[in-house]
């Protein structure tokens, strides 16, 4: 069984966790992966339909086995499968049953999710900026639904990252040592 811990950012559209992410993972020593959806539907050059959402939720599997059996100690993930689950049930009304298997075979995660106070920055893949709540609470409702540790992250950038801090130090070491 893999011992990493998996820490990932959660959170709705342009709500600072790419940025989060990379600095938590400079601050602690660790990886840190990006969002695999952004540059997948940035590639595709036509709209994206249901079959591309599930094949950037096997990448995303890949992905994360790849980087988890290399026993880091922790990685840092921007996004996981709730926000392709929820993408999923949003936009199509229905998510495969494989999807919320392999969620739930994370046994060793914590969420950081990010709330939606920052100023919302449009681009060319962004497209949720009036219901940014919404998927919020979404979010929120999975993963209390999976049990998963988390810490709702607000404010500017110093202040995201302090909170996310304070709670990372206490969650992994239970002090406020550094991972």
């Amino acid at each position: 069984m893999n011992k990493t811990l998996k820490i990932v950012l959660t959170g709705p559209e342009s709500t600072g966790k790419t940025t989060l992410a990379e600095k938590l993972a400079n601050h602690y020593s660790l990886a840190w992966t990006k969002e695999l959806a952004r540059e997948f539907v940035e590639n595709l050059n036509r709209p994206y339909i249901e079959k591309d959402v599930l094949e950037i939720a096997k990448l995303q599997i890949l992905e994360e086995n790849k980087i988890l059996n290399k026993n880091h100690k922790a990685v840092f993930f921007d996004t996981d499968l709730i926000i392709t689950k929820i993408w999923l049930l949003h936009v199509y009304g229905k998510s495969p049953n494989w999807i919320d298997e392999e969620i739930r075979k994370n046994k060793n995660c914590i969420h950081l999710l990010c709330y939606p106070d920052l100023p919302w920055l449009a681009d060319a893949v962004r497209e949720n900026s009036n219901n940014r709540l919404y998927l919020f609470e979404k979010y929120e409702t999975e993963i209390i639904n999976y049990g998963f540790p988390y810490k709702i992250i607000k404010g500017n950038e110093k202040e995201r990252f302090e909170t996310a801090i304070e709670f990372l130090n206490l969650k992994i070491l239970g002090n406020r040592r550094s991972v």
